[in-house]
C-alpha cells in the first residue's frame, strides 16, 4: 500500500482527510449530481404510480394500471428502495473524503458498484414491465394518462443515470486498485544492485588480457623443486 499523500487519494478521495466539508465542492461531484437526478426520479415514478396508477372498483378494491397489482407493487418498490440506497450513498459521499482507512473507502466503492449495476438491471425490467402492461391495458381512459406514462417515462430515464454512476463508481476503483498498488520496479528487491564478481564467490580472478598470463593459483607453491635429470616441475 502507498505511503504518504497517495494513499489519501486512493478511490477516488480528493485528499482532504480532516478537513471541514465543502458543500459547494461536494455538489459538483460527478456522482452527486448523477444521484441526486436519479434521487429526483425515483421519486417521480413512485409517487405517480401511488396517485395516478390505482383506481377503485366496487367491494373497495383496486385495478392497476399497468395490469396485475404486483406489477404496480414492483414500480413501486424499485423507486422506493432507490430513493433509500441513494440517500445512504449521499451520506457515504459527504462522509468520504474524511475516511482515512484504505479499505473503508474501498468497500464503499464496491457497494457503490453492486448497488448502482443492480437497479440499473432493475430499472430497466421496471421499464419493460410497465410499457408493455400500459401498452396492453384497454381501460387508459379511467386512468390520469399523464401520471402513469410519466412513471414508465423516468423508469427509462434511470436507467441511464444508474448506468452513468455505475460507470464512475468502476472508473474510481479502478483508480484506487493503481494507487493502493502501484506497479515498481525495485532493483535492491533482489540485490540487483551489487554487480557480480568472481572473487565474492571465492573464485580466482579471470584471465587477464594483453598479459598473455593466468594469474597464480592460491594452491601451487610459488618455488617449485627441480627434479632429477635437470627437469624442473611445471606449474600450473
Amino acid at each position: 500500500m502507498m505511503e504518504g499523500g497517495s494513499s489519501w487519494s486512493a478511490y477516488g478521495s480528493g485528499g482532504s482527510t480532516g478537513s471541514g466539508f465543502d458543500v459547494v465542492a461536494f455538489l459538483k461531484k460527478p456522482q452527486v449530481i448523477l444521484r441526486l437526478v436519479s434521487w429526483v426520479f425515483s421519486i417521480i415514478v413512485f409517487s405517480c404510480i401511488a396517485a395516478d396508477a390505482y383506481y377503485s372498483v366496487s367491494g373497495g378494491s383496486h385495478v392497476c394500471a399497468y395490469g396485475d397489482m404486483s406489477n404496480c407493487g414492483y414500480g413501486t418498490a424499485v423507486g422506493v428502495l432507490a430513493f433509500l440506497g441513494l440517500l445512504v450513498f449521499l451520506v457515504l459521499d459527504a462522509l468520504f473524503d474524511n475516511l482515512s482507512n484504505v479499505d473503508h473507502r474501498k468497500y464503499i466503492v464496491i457497494g457503490d458498484i453492486a448497488f448502482s449495476g443492480m437497479w440499473s438491471f432493475l430499472w430497466f425490467v421496471c421499464f419493460c414491465l410497465l410499457t408493455n402492461k400500459w401498452t396492453e391495458n384497454k381501460e387508459k381512459d379511467k386512468f390520469t394518462k399523464s401520471g402513469v406514462e410519466a412513471a414508465i417515462a423516468f423508469s427509462f430515464f434511470s436507467i441511464g443515470t444508474f448506468i452513468a454512476i455505475t460507470v464512475l463508481a468502476v472508473i474510481r476503483y479502478r483508480k484506487g486498485v493503481v494507487d493502493e498498488f502501484p506497479p515498481e520496479y525495485d532493483p535492491n528487491a533482489f540485490g540487483g544492485n551489487t554487480p557480480y564478481s568472481g572473487t565474492e564467490q571465492g573464485n580466482a580472478p579471470p584471465y587477464q588480457a594483453g598479459t598473455g598470463e593466468f594469474n597464480q593459483s592460491p594452491f601451487t607453491s610459488q618455488d617449485p623443486k627441480p627434479l632429477p635429470g635437470g627437469y624442473q616441475q611445471q606449474t600450473y
